[in-house]
């Protein structure tokens, strides 16, 4: 991993938690795949930036034993050979869901709320008349769409236990005994779009989501809906969701977009009815240390021989994000 993102990831603390279980050596931090060192090591510690482990790289790790991720996702970075190895795999993907669950809700309930056009509409007419808008804004029974039972679609679901507004949720996958039918009605992905004032997408990017959220879908939002996107941005047809940006008929709120980052002067970017954030719902700053915490605690667990809390299986890697 970078080298910088070593001391933003870990507290003084907690590396030191971790040197108490793992010899790291004079040079600790490495971003080469070739270093002679890695021919003894047992545990690996990867993060963002993180290149690709495949055969031949394992090849040069015959001692490996763990890899505990300080990230959310290891598709981009881990070779099926790591698991065919016996090789332990950990991710902090869960630490991540926390910030990116939390953006989640301070957006639907801004939104819900109408808090970007009214300070727009404030700005432009400090003396103006809004109450037309006030009738239409408000969170009392606001209804919810969260596309994906993921991690954070269920963070997002359990955190909005905590206000009055009602919550479905689509999920092909959802088993019919999962508890997260007690807290949102599970409905069909049309449904979803057509009954819910702010949809919220938590999907994995694979072949078959590209393009998911389509025009027809979005043409089943009601009038004023808004879709909130902190996925991937090609889940979305963006050239859909312009055309309907253009006729003012639905407002975003996008964390991600396609592509990534959106040209300057994009009808997204230029648009009032469109939030466009580069990219921040996931760990930053004071946050990634939560992610550190993580992995020092699988560390603590494999050393004590016990089972990962945060655990990847193969089965579980063609379905991640």
């Amino acid at each position: 991993m970078r080298r910088g993102l070593v001391t933003q990831l870990f507290a003084p603390e907690q590396f030191a938690a971790l040197g108490a279980l793992l010899d790291f050596g004079d040079r600790p931090v490495t971003q080469s795949l070739d270093d002679p060192r890695l021919r003894t090591v047992h545990t690996l510690i990867t993060g963002w930036g993180c290149p690709w482990i495949g055969p031949e790289e394992l090849a040069r790790m015959p001692a490996l034993r763990a890899i505990h991720h300080a990230a959310g996702t290891v598709k981009e970075h881990l070779d099926p050979e790591v698991w065919h190895r016996g090789i332990r795999v950990t991710t902090a993907a869960a630490a991540n869901a926390i910030p990116v669950a939390e953006y989640t809700l301070a957006m639907i309930l801004l939104e819900g709320k109408g808090v970007a056009a009214a300070a727009a509409a404030h700005r432009q007419d400090p003396a103006g008349d809004l109450t037309p808008q006030f009738e239409r804004i408000g969170n009392h029974r606001r209804r919810i769409g969260v596309l994906g039972a993921s991690k954070i679609g269920r963070r997002v679901i359990a955190l909005l236990r905590g206000f009055d507004v009602d919550v479905a949720v689509s999920d092909p996958y959802l088993p019919d005994d999962d508890p997260i039918r007690e807290h949102a009605r599970v409905v069909e992905l049309d449904e979803l779009f057509a009954s819910s004032d702010i949809v919220s997408i938590h999907a994995p990017l694979l072949p078959e989501t590209v393009g998911l959220v389509s025009r027809r879908l979005l043409g089943l939002m009601p009038d004023g809906a808004t879709l909130i996107n902190t996925a991937r941005g090609p889940i979305v047809d963006h050239a859909a969701l312009v055309d309907e940006i253009r006729a003012e008929r639905l407002r975003a709120v996008l964390d991600v977009t396609d592509p990534e980052p959106l040209p300057a002067g994009h009808v997204l970017l230029e648009s009032p009815s469109v939030i466009v954030t580069p990219h921040i719902a996931g760990a930053l700053g004071n946050e990634l240390r939560r992610l550190g915490e993580s992995v020092v605690g699988e560390a603590q667990r494999a050393a004590r021989g016990e089972d990962a809390m945060h655990a990847v299986s193969l089965g579980e890697l063609a379905a991640m994000a």
